[in-house]
């Protein structure tokens, strides 16, 4: 069995998901991001975009973000978004979503 930490993803209306992860992959200010188990501590601020979760069972996660922050630290990563959407197609429309999100807020995609 892979190596798993605790993931959380939350918004101000609920818990998006929470359970076991193999990866999150996201992109912070700084670029794209892989987070794997026993990551380095770090806090990190999202721009809008795609985060993909690989479940430690089950079939890959992906969702639109619209920004938010990264938490990383004692093999628990949580991901506080003010709004972030489930897909059912690949990140790329994950990051079209996000953008379009993004834009209604007035934030600037990727950057």
């Amino acid at each position: 069995m892979a190596n798993t930490f605790h993931l959380d993803i939350v918004s101000p209306e609920a818990v998006l998901w929470t359970g076991e992860a193999v990866m999150l992959i996201t992109r912070s200010t700084e670029g794209e991001m892989g987070i794997l188990a026993n990551h380095e501590p770090l806090m990190a601020s999202l721009v809008p975009w795609s985060a993909e979760i690989t479940p430690a069972a089950g079939p890959k996660v992906v969702l639109a973000v619209r920004g938010g922050f990264l938490q990383v630290g004692g093999n628990r990563v949580t991901l506080l978004t003010d709004m972030a959407r489930p897909v059912e197609g690949d990140v790329e429309e994950a990051r079209r979503l996000a953008a379009a999100m993004a834009a209604e807020a007035g934030a600037v995609p990727g950057k």
